[in-house]
């Protein structure tokens, strides 16, 4: 008894000590001191939490006081969300209602509270109509209140710190989920540190050893870093000094996580990751001083002394990016011969670009100028969710794509600025600025000269559409346009024409399915999908019934062919197909299951039959980070690369069906692998990469191909390897021939 009053006693003293920071640092803000409702929000919190852990064994209402605080102190937001934070899972997990919130705290917090608890739990659920409905819901409260999304990513962030208590089936789901929506939302509200957090958070539980690798890396290098800076920095402080510029300025290094993502898109080593770091200039704006102005003045005191790179100034200051982000970046060539960015913000600036722009939305002084882009990117997205795709998986990808994707600026005959993803195409700002634009584009006129409607816009492009009353959407418009709005748009204006047509082409199919003496089902329209490379059976169907495929005794032949490995999962594997929802199998726990799930799956080979399938989309061998996607058999998983783009899609929807998994050590399978080789060409250099590949190692040729221009090749090797070890040691080899600049394994 008296040990379990002991915890009793040491949990409450750890719940008030964590209360005391959140107030301490909230006290130290700009917002008005609202201590008594805070206090009441918190009192309440912990009493309707009273007596429940969290996963790891603390009381759960730390977890609501953590939220709390990264709101308060990582963004900046005021009492209203603080107390919406501490209350966000009240309605939740116990009795108390919304109606009970606003009766206590008021209609503001309430409406929060309310919009949180809407979108609790995961974005991505098990099924897909509750996914699309997650989905809707979380973007949809956007345009409602900003501070619940905010609230939402501080959440999220909390839970992946925490992450550790959680199984590793349930950490891929979180993780992929993560990276996949709430890091581009967190980067599209300007919140960069906690985009940044998010990103390292996730690859750490998904690629644990290269995180940990990386990290290494950049403290082995930390005194390389610290002289290379020293020799570039000391000239520009002392300028700025003399001109009396009050400032900071340090260098800041990339994150893990895109660090690694620039050695895969590079397929280069940490060592040659040249931009490892960036210098950043915070300085004091005097009031009455204008801020680009200085940016400008330390911009050319800067390039007096170093040399720029005549297409790496990039001007954020006349046209900032929609989620509010203000700076003058300029790359200049250092004094030990490296190229150096260096970002150049007022201390104004800099918060925005760390917190966001959210955090002043509306909130502390009124409007801001910067606040029309949110804006207006808020009102595109309830413009795409007003027609969403049937296809869950298909609108997330379309309103992401639009989250992550580098901006333009193009204007209007009357000179008013549009923002563009990179990309866009006349027809997309056609529907950016009305639908009936979009409906009735024939062309343009850009810069006054006549394009069409498929042409690729530039930032600084005056573009006037050219519309005709004749025209109407046709079905390969959708291949043309980037934006979520035009894609919905487009999608919705289709689907009554293609509904018809897809009635018809299921008809052609049954009927072809009946005289061939089969019987039409969900599973042999899976292996129709796989055979004639379909997504979803829709597509194949608008595909019959509008004549672009001939269904004949070819198809018939294919299709009374059975495979084992004709799944379900094939489609999933293969590209992230999806029949529509009405012919999907449940993809729901089995209680007769065979694999455990919370035990690692060991991959097999026994007397040359495989206990898994190889994803076709990203050729995993032994030795790669891998997970496991269980097939609805039960028998067996399919693996993937943990970094592959459609294992991360299906981790995000397939969750509960993740395992993890482990090669058992097999000499005898091989698995084919794809090297890329580049170097100076040279007379015999073709005999020496074919004696290095057959010669003590212990792997089999299967073809090279080179193509050598203006005395540089660049080859593609394609070999049979029992793990990465092999890879690895090929690779370092034939690294040694004179004139080969690299050699580094490629998915293909």
């Amino acid at each position: 008894m008296e040990e379990l009053n002991s915890h009793k006693i040491d949990d409450e003293r750890c719940v008030d000590e964590a209360f005391q920071d959140l107030l301490e640092g909230y006290l130290r803000s700009n917002h008005r001191k609202k201590i008594d409702i805070i206090k009441r929000a918190f009192n309440f919190a912990r009493e309707a939490h009273k007596g429940v852990r969290r996963r790891s064994g603390e009381p759960y209402i730390m977890h609501p006081i953590a939220v709390a605080r990264i709101v308060s102190q990582e963004i900046g937001l005021g009492s209203t969300s603080i107390c919406a934070a501490l209350l966000h899972d009240v309605v939740e997990d116990t009795d108390y209602t919304v109606e009970d919130i606003e009766n206590l705290f008021g209609a503001k917090i309430a409406s929060i509270v309310e919009g949180l608890t809407k979108i609790s739990g995961g974005i991505v659920a098990d099924h897909i109509s509750l996914q699309t409905e997650n989905f809707r819901k979380l973007l949809l409260t956007m345009s409602e209140d900003i501070r619940v999304i905010i609230i939402k990513i501080a959440d999220r962030l909390h839970n992946m710190r925490t992450l550790d208590s959680m199984s590793t089936a349930k950490q891929y789901k979180i993780a992929g989920e993560t990276i996949y929506i709430y890091a581009p939302l967190a980067h599209r509200l300007g919140l960069y540190a906690i985009k940044s957090e998010l990103e390292d958070l996730s690859f750490k539980f998904e690629h644990p050893e290269s995180y940990e690798k990386i990290k290494r890396q950049i403290a082995d290098s930390e005194s390389n870093r610290h002289e290379m800076y020293a020799h570039f920095a000391g000239p520009i402080e002392k300028r700025l000094k003399e001109r009396g510029f009050v400032y900071t300025m340090k260098a800041r290094v990339k994150s893990v996580y895109s660090i690694w993502k620039k050695m895969q898109a590079k397929h280069i080593n940490f060592e040659e990751v040249y931009d490892l770091f960036a210098v950043r200039i915070v300085f004091e704006c005097p009031e009455g001083n204008d801020e680009a102005d200085m940016c400008w003045a330390i911009y050319n005191i800067i390039t007096q002394i170093y040399h720029p790179h005549p297409e790496r100034t990039r001007n954020w200051l006349a046209t900032p990016k929609p989620n509010g982000y203000k700076a003058l970046h300029v790359t200049v060539m250092g004094p030990d011969g490296n190229w150096i960015e260096v970002q150049i913000r007022s201390q104004r600036m800099d918060e925005i670009a760390e917190r966001g722009l959210a955090a002043h939305w509306k909130y502390k002084t009124g409007d801001h100028s910067e606040d029309s882009e949110l804006n207006v990117w808020i009102e595109n997205i309830k413009n795409a969710l007003d027609n969403p795709s049937p296809d869950a998986m298909d609108m997330l990808s379309n309103i992401k794509m639009n989250l992550y994707s580098n901006e333009i600026f193009v204007f209007t005959p009357k000179g008013d600025l549009i923002t563009l993803p990179k990309d866009a195409t006349v027809l997309d700002l056609a529907f950016t600025l009305h639908s009936d634009l979009g409906f009735h584009c024939i062309a343009a006129k850009v810069n006054h000269k006549l394009v069409p409607m498929t042409q690729k816009l530039r930032s600084g492009d005056q573009v006037e559409i050219l519309t005709s009353k004749s025209q109407s959407p046709k079905a390969d418009w959708i291949e043309h346009v980037t934006t979520a709005v035009a894609k919905s748009r487009l999608a919705a204006s289709l689907r009554k024409d293609r509904r018809q047509i897809i009635a018809i082409g299921e008809k052609m199919f049954n009927d072809f399915l009946t005289e061939c003496g089969m019987k039409p089902g969900n599973e042999i329209i899976n292996r129709a999908l796989g055979r004639l490379g379909f997504k979803t059976p829709d597509a194949m169907f608008y595909k019959i019934g509008s004549g672009g495929i001939t269904i004949d005794d070819n198809l018939r032949k294919q299709l009374q062919y059975k495979n084992s490995g004709n799944k379900l999962m094939q489609y999933l594997t293969l590209g992230l197909a999806r029949p529509k929802e009405d012919s999907l199998p449940e993809l729901t726990d089995d209680p007769k299951e065979s694999i455990d799930r919370k035990q690692t799956y060991i991959l097999r080979n026994e007397n040359g039959v495989p206990n898994y399938h190889i994803a076709e989309c990203c050729h995993p061998i032994p030795g790669d980070e891998v997970l496991g996607i269980v097939e609805p058999g039960e028998q067996s998983v399919i693996v993937h690369k943990q970094e592959c783009p459609e294992a991360m899609k299906i981790k995000s929807s397939y969750g509960s069906r993740i395992v993890s998994t482990m090669w058992q050590a097999d000499n005898e399978q091989s698995f084919p692998v794809m090297i890329e080789i580049r170097g100076i060409d040279r007379k015999g250099m073709l005999n020496d990469i074919t004696n290095v590949v057959t010669n003590g190692h212990n792997v089999n040729m299967r073809s090279l191909n080179i193509n050598a221009e203006q005395g540089v090749f660049i080859g593609k090797l394609s070999i049979n390897v029992h793990n990465t070890s092999d890879v690895t040691k090929l690779c370092t080899d034939l690294r040694k021939i004179k004139g080969m600049k690299n050699a580094v394994r490629i998915n293909e």
